[in-house]
């Protein structure tokens, strides 16, 4: 199915259910999941691109897991 075919079928469907108030917010609350789902997916992507970022990354991960990690505020990173 074609990315034209898939946005005609998603708004069919959303038109079946569109007089129904709780229905249409149960599918936006899900297309927001969805869609933060892929901006997650996508600066995983970007940051992992980068040779150097990723081993960065994996130094942290390793770090944390051997106990050499810390808990920092949240305000306090700022400062």
């Amino acid at each position: 199915m074609t990315a034209l075919q898939l946005n005609a079928e998603l708004f069919r469907e959303l038109s079946i259910i569109a007089e129904n108030e709780n229905l249409m917010k149960k599918a936006v609350k899900y297309l927001k999941k969805l869609s933060a789902k892929k901006q997650a997916m996508d600066e995983t992507e970007y940051l992992l691109s980068s040779p150097a970022m990723a081993d960065i990354i994996r130094q942290g991960q390793k770090d944390i897991e051997e106990g050499r990690g810390r808990v920092i505020k949240l305000e306090d990173i700022w400062k």
